[in-house]
């Protein structure tokens, strides 16, 4: 079996899908048309430094991947047997799996970084080397109940949100801590997927309700319940991801059950392959 990976935000850089818009033409003027700028010169220029603000970045993303996608598909001759997407990138999942097309997505993926890149005071940091449990130990023991876990990446990558003056009282604790390796901040303005972007999540899902999603051809797999996605829930699943913490890990664990099966990160980066090899490594040590 064969399983596609498609990367989020963070995984942009300047220069990317360099060789795709001359492959895509049409659908390079298509997001040009949706997004009103050209997305070409955004990706490999970023002229203005946008690339890295979330209005930019995730519709960016999208096109890269999907287009990632269709070169990939067209060389090979042939489908994923499942694929999953980090945050951003399961919109190209679900791309990959027939929800919807590439100018549909695009459009969704637009509205998605308007409404998320509104939302300030917000900051997110990535905690390496403490397991989750022990992570939202820490955070009880200092009375940060107010800061939420946003990404379950591998078993010790945790990435936690909230509000930035809470992330930053967190950043001395847990950057003395012995079995912290590292406290990154990410580079980010709002508290993505935490208590704080539920608003955002309700004005998605009203926005949602004027497309219309069609069936999956490929199992997608969710990062908020880590199992294959329900074609009746397409809408909800996408306004509840907004504010959920993504289940990466349980995600991959998953499609490892489901047999033997050949990982590939589509797009930009290799930040999933990462984690996907400290998932397996973990997965060997605990005899699975």
């Amino acid at each position: 079996m064969s399983t596609y990976l498609f990367p989020g935000q963070g995984s942009q850089l300047k220069g990317m899908g360099r060789s795709l818009f001359d492959e895509f033409p049409d659908l390079t003027d298509q997001a040009d048309d949706v997004l009103g700028y050209s997305i070409k010169r955004l990706c490999l220029d970023d002229p203005y430094a946008y690339l890295s603000k979330t209005q930019y970045t995730q519709p960016a993303l999208y096109v890269v991947n999907a287009l990632s996608y269709l070169s990939k598909i067209t060389e090979t001759g042939r489908k994923p047997d499942f694929v999953a997407g980090h945050s951003l990138g399961e919109y190209n999942a679900l791309f990959a799996a027939g929800a919807f097309d590439f100018k549909m997505g695009l459009e969704l993926v637009q509205k998605r970084g308007e409404l998320m890149s509104a939302v300030s005071g917000g900051a997110m940091a990535a905690v390496i080397g403490l397991k989750a449990e022990q992570v939202e130990e820490v955070l009880e023991r200092n009375q940060l109940s107010s800061v939420d876990v946003a990404n379950y990446n591998t078993d010790t990558q945790i990435v936690i949100t909230g509000r930035k003056e809470d992330i930053e009282k967190a950043q001395p604790i847990f950057e003395t801590n012995d079995s912290v390796q590292k406290f990154v901040l990410l580079n980010v303005s709002g508290a993505f997927h935490s208590r704080y972007m539920r608003e955002v999540g309700e004005a998605f899902k009203l926005f949602l309700q004027s497309y219309t999603f069609q069936p999956l051809s490929i199992p997608v797999i969710s990062n908020v319940n880590a199992k294959p996605y329900q074609h009746e829930r397409i809408a909800q699943s996408l306004s509840d991801q907004i504010s959920l913490a993504v289940k990466w890990s349980d995600s991959i664990n998953y499609l490892f059950e489901q047999g033997e099966t050949v990982f590939e990160e589509i797009g930009p980066g290799r930040v999933l392959t990462g984690m996907f090899v400290k998932i397996r490594i973990d997965r060997e040590m605990a005899g699975l």
